[in-house]
């Protein structure tokens, strides 16, 4: 088949690198554009050193856009990692029309933190979906979908890096040979079951240390690395990034508890958290660090 590309980023990178690795015919790349002053995405270094035709398009949503695909007389496009809109008219000019990654078990979770709120909200599993992409915001039918754990201590990176990032490339190639052997389903979405969720923002990811230990560790794990959980100290937002959830009961919600040479321990409702990487005006450090920087002791205070 002939195929076109539409992605950013690394996992756009790595759906394309596998394409071509397997001797698939790639006619093109639609990727991100360059701006000035911002490091080039590497979907479009990739596309260029495998001389590729490179696409930058500033808006799918044209009637210049629409005869650009015309153009390339595609079979499928492959949607790896899409944050414009793409309108239908677009993506059904391939002859097999457009399939497309999502890093969750739509209808579950559509929107674009999919990944961190399963996590968040406490979910023993989650997975992706490849779909056929319309109009609507990840409710097209499914083509198949892979489920992964969650465990007590996955989080946003190791659930994506670690599972729905190498497991989404080989899914995407598995969802090519359906489409080229006739038989990809597109299975309706069960709209009884929809949730979608917006951005996961720096707003959402305040800590309340007065709720349960475990929601508390949720939280943490579902920001960390992006946007990051975090909590007042002295007046200052402090993420919290790697940490352990204990059982130990003491002290105030938002207190500090206890002080070791790699951590300290703060307490929340039914437990406490032992956190051993922070966040500090931008700067990721060890928790030792942070104890020595801020002269932190027991009985100091996280939170408003």
């Amino acid at each position: 088949m002939r195929i076109v590309v539409n992605g950013m980023q690394a996992f756009g990178k790595a759906v394309l690198d596998k394409l071509v690795e397997r001797g698939e015919e790639v006619i093109g790349v639609y990727g991100a554009e360059d701006k000035p002053g911002r490091r080039r995405d590497p979907i479009n270094d990739a596309a260029e050193a495998l001389k590729i035709p490179l696409f930058q398009l500033k808006s799918f949503k044209t009637e210049e856009a629409l005869e650009h695909i015309k153009g390339l007389n595609a079979d499928l496009c492959v949607m790896a990692y899409v944050i414009k809109f793409v309108p239908s008219a677009f993506l059904n000019v391939p002859t097999h029309g457009s399939i497309q990654y999502h890093p969750s078990l739509l209808p579950k979770h559509r929107g674009p933190s999919s990944i961190n709120w399963p996590i968040i909200q406490g979910s023993d599993k989650t997975g992706l979906s490849i779909f056929w992409p319309d109009d609507g915001l990840d409710t097209g039918p499914i083509l198949l979908q892979k489920e992964v754990e969650i465990k007590a201590d996955d989080t946003l990176g190791s659930i994506y890096f670690e599972k729905l990032f190498p497991l989404g490339v080989e899914a995407m190639m598995e969802a090519v040979d359906l489409v080229r052997d006739g038989s990809a389903p597109k299975i309706t979405q069960d709209e009884s079951e929809s949730t979608y969720e917006s951005w996961c923002k720096a707003e959402d990811a305040e800590i309340n240390w007065s709720k349960p230990a475990q929601e508390v560790y949720n939280l943490i794990r579902g920001a960390n690395p992006q946007p990051g959980a975090w909590s007042d100290f002295n007046g200052n937002p402090i993420q919290i990034y790697d940490s352990e959830m204990l059982e130990e009961t003491s002290g105030k919600p938002g207190e500090v508890i206890d002080l070791n040479d790699d951590s300290f321990k703060v307490a929340a409702e039914g437990g406490s958290i032992l956190v051993r990487r922070v966040g500090k005006e931008k700067v990721k450090m060890l928790a030792n660090e942070f104890i020595s920087d801020v002269s932190l002791k027991v009985g100091d205070k996280f939170g408003a």
